[in-house]
């Protein structure tokens, strides 16, 4: 979006801290189904948390509108050769009047709200996973180091990131083990008909609210013989050509899938393989005792306790 969030910086960086706590309030909101009713939902002060954390990144991206069309407006057309998705937006906006504030506000949240907690997700389980698979990290070690050259500090390019091909199995499996969003909701449009094991058709009509769990497809034995197991040779061309497509939907799947799918594999590439070229990683914790909380974002119930050793150097650091 061309600013810089800085959420790493500290834990108090308010924008950051209102999309956690929307996520966390609108995870409770489906739980509980008295929170539906409005009275209930505001004498909890649940109702008044949340309207209040939405005011606050609605405004805070408000005002990231506003800076970067009067830095455009001061830089002019040509002065940029890259712009940032907001700026395009913008540009849009000014050519040809399409686009209100309003819009690009929803657009930019899009992002802002449903990418960055998302990736971040998938990028600590996958790390996680390889700590737990020493064998899928050196194959992993190995096909970085044949890219980029051993503990190289080289920018990755969009070449670079294509010939990753084995880490973005990593990434995949462990979507599939544990999907950044753990649970898809859709409005069906039209009654739709479904065959019960007990061979049964079971009717679910228009207007109704059906959950999908992407979990529970992607732990079925007819799909993938070990589902249990961290297996990224799941995705190897053979495999995926086999297989039922609805089988493997962590970014949804139809006309209504993730929008920014390939920009978030693109993203967490980018990450792990820069880290993955300098450190080798092992996981604390055991995969017995995993507790991911099923939010809006799949996250570990304790954290991610993993010990990082540079692959040049003997020295630990355990987070």
């Amino acid at each position: 979006m061309g600013i810089q969030v800085n959420a790493q910086l500290g834990h108090n960086n308010e924008y950051v801290h209102a999309v956690k706590r929307i996520s966390e309030i609108t995870w409770n909101h489906m739980k509980f189904p008295w929170l539906w009713l409005k009275p209930i939902w505001y004498l909890t002060g649940l109702g008044f948390e949340f309207d209040k954390n939405v005011k606050l990144t609605n405004d805070f991206v408000r005002k990231v509108i506003q800076e970067r069309k009067e830095l455009l407006s001061e830089e002019g057309e040509s002065d940029r050769k890259r712009k940032a998705f907001l700026d395009l937006l913008l540009t849009i906006q000014k050519e040809k009047k399409t686009l209100s504030d309003e819009d690009i506000r929803e657009e930019v949240d899009t992002f802002m709200f449903e990418g960055h907690d998302t990736t971040s997700s998938g990028i600590g389980f996958t790390i996680l996973w390889l700590g737990f698979n020493p064998d899928c990290q050196k194959k992993l070690h190995k096909e970085l180091d044949e890219i980029f050259g051993f503990a190289s500090d080289q920018s990755p390019t969009m070449d670079d990131i294509k010939k990753c091909t084995y880490l973005e199995k990593c990434i995949k499996e462990s979507l599939r083990m544990f999907p950044s969003v753990p649970l898809i909701a859709r409005r069906l449009s039209e009654d739709v008909t479904i065959d019960h094991p007990s061979g049964q058709k079971i009717v679910l009509p228009a207007g109704l609210s059906a959950c999908v769990s992407p979990i529970a497809a992607a732990r079925d034995p007819r799909a993938y013989p070990d589902p249990n197991t961290f297996n990224p040779d799941n995705f190897d061309i053979d495999a995926i050509a086999g297989r039922d497509p609805y089988a493997y939907i962590p970014f949804s799947a139809g006309p209504r899938n993730c929008i920014g799918q390939k920009f978030a594999i693109l993203e967490e590439k980018t990450v792990l393989s820069t880290f993955f070229r300098k450190y080798e990683v092992e996981s604390l914790q055991t995969e017995e005792n995993l507790r991911p909380i099923p939010e809006l974002i799949l996250r570990p119930y304790n954290g991610i306790r993993i010990k990082i050793k540079r692959r040049e150097s003997t020295d630990y650091v355990v987070l």
